[in-house]
């Protein structure tokens, strides 16, 4: 059985290589799994093949857990296409997403067409692993954004405003400042004449002071 040799890689990470030897009769879902055993990630995510050109144009699509919309399209399966269906060209290309919600791409492209197995070897098989690939999901991890030096902006950050946000803050604080000292003015300016007016320190009661007998 002749053995297809593929070379994969990110289309981002151009230092990380795998190349992956698979019958001609196995599918692309055999290649899916191999890709990720190769990765070390978890292959159980929506993903498609396309065949491809020289530019990695998408054209034809194989699926893996296709959703209610490629079911209605009639997209093919991958447990169902053997790869021997699609090579036509002895550097045939395959534009390869995998899991659509939070995407890697890969560039396939067959490198050469082997005629003998080698004894005792399980396929696929990954035979050459250049780099180390980005985590799974390094791409929507949560990362920490450093705190501004000094207090100014700490409430903003817990709120998620940016600095360009903080300006109408900034402008609604001078506002409020400026309406806090107008009014400290007018009750200081209050209590100046109000105690010139109040003789509640000196005032005694006429009821309290004592009084002569009327008669």
């Amino acid at each position: 059985m002749a053995l297809y040799r593929f070379r994969v890689t990110f289309e981002d990470y151009d230092d990380v290589v795998r190349e992956i030897d698979v019958k001609s009769n196995q599918t692309f879902e055999d290649l899916h799994r191999a890709i990720h055993q190769s990765t070390g990630y978890n292959s159980e995510y929506p993903s498609s093949f396309y065949i491809s050109n020289d530019q990695w144009t998408k054209g034809e699509e194989i699926t893996y857990l296709p959703n209610q919309k490629r079911i209605d399209r009639g997209v093919a399966l991958m447990n169902k296409v053997k790869l021997l269906s699609y090579i036509d060209d002895p550097h045939q290309k395959f534009y390869y997403t995998f899991n659509f919600d939070r995407p890697f791409d890969f560039h396939v492209e067959l490198m050469k067409i082997i005629l003998d197995e080698t004894p005792g070897v399980t396929y696929p098989a990954v035979i050459k692993s250049t780099g180390e690939a980005p985590k799974q999901f390094g791409n929507v991890l949560n990362v920490p954004i450093a705190a501004p030096e000094g207090d100014d902006f700490d409430f903003l950050n817990e709120m998620a405003i940016g600095e360009e946000d903080a300006e109408d803050f900034s402008e609604i604080s001078e506002t409020v400042e400026e309406d806090d000292a107008v009014a400290k003015v007018d009750d200081e300016e209050e209590d100046e004449f109000g105690s010139e007016f109040s003789d509640d320190e000196n005032f005694e009661d006429d009821s309290k002071l004592p009084h002569g007998d009327d008669y």
